[in-house]
């Protein structure tokens, strides 16, 4: 009977991890195997295509976890558009909180250096923000805004997290997310007859 392991597992999680703190050309292969504690062997056994193949599975997970955070806000606040919008900054805090200001987006890490590494991941990456732009857009039509409407201010909105995620980063506080909670529910959030 053949052994069954984590290996694979580990191996997406450690790349996942790291590539949020540190990026993907700063991350090695040695140091991903090492974080995940599987041997290197089993790794090439799961990856063999190396580090670009682990990359599209630890952004595949990276993006299905976001959007299944998305829709989880999404359902808990269906026709709510302010509560969403802070339901939205407050868990992306919290996240920021909990990784003490280390962790950034996976996908954001990735769009500023793969364009010109490997036009896979940077196809990958791009799908992960047109998916979760459109759960938002999705969500601001459920509430009443005309599709055009709802289709800018969900760029915005992700726009604007992924933005602060930096600035908390910088900063090492979440406040800034607590600053756009407030600006966005007083301005582009509000339903408009």
């Amino acid at each position: 009977m053949p052994r069954k392991t984590d290996a694979r597992a580990r191996a997406i999680a450690a790349a996942e991890r790291l590539f949020r703190i540190q990026g993907y050309t700063a991350t090695g292969l040695t140091e991903i195997i090492e974080e995940s504690g599987a041997p290197k062997g089993s790794f090439y056994f799961h990856f063999p295509r190396g580090k670009a193949q682990l990359a599209e599975e630890a952004i595949d997970h990276y993006v299905a976890s976001r959007i299944s955070l998305l829709r989880t806000i999404s359902a808990n606040t269906a026709g709510d558009a302010l509560n969403f919008v802070r339901q939205i900054f407050a868990a992306f805090a919290a996240e920021m909180v909990a990784s003490d200001f280390q962790y950034g987006c996976l996908m954001q890490n990735l769009a500023n250096e793969l364009p010109a590494l490997d036009a896979e991941l940077t196809r990958r990456v791009a799908r992960g923000f047109v998916d979760s732009t459109e759960i938002v857009a999705e969500h601001f039509r459920g509430c009443g805004f005309a599709s055009a409407r709802a289709s800018s201010s969900a760029a915005a909105l992700v726009a604007a997290v992924e933005g602060a995620r930096t600035i908390a980063r910088l900063e090492r506080t979440p406040a800034v997310f607590q600053a756009l909670a407030d600006v966005s529910v007083r301005g582009w959030a509000e339903p408009k007859k």
